[in-house]
């Protein structure tokens, strides 16, 4: 086997990280596709403490 494709020393650091930006990555997506009725009910939250 050739042996620089045998190290797995930073494999789990990769796998953690692309979890991470995936996730980011769908919070983002969700945040854009929602952001005008979170717009409105802060929008009302503030109008209704003030």
């Amino acid at each position: 086997m050739i042996p620089f494709l045998s190290r797995e020393e930073g494999q789990g650091l990769i796998e953690y990280a692309l979890i991470i930006v995936l996730v980011a990555i769908v919070v983002i997506a969700i945040l854009l596709l929602l952001w005008d009725k979170i717009y409105d009910l802060l929008n009302q939250f503030l109008n209704f403490i003030s």
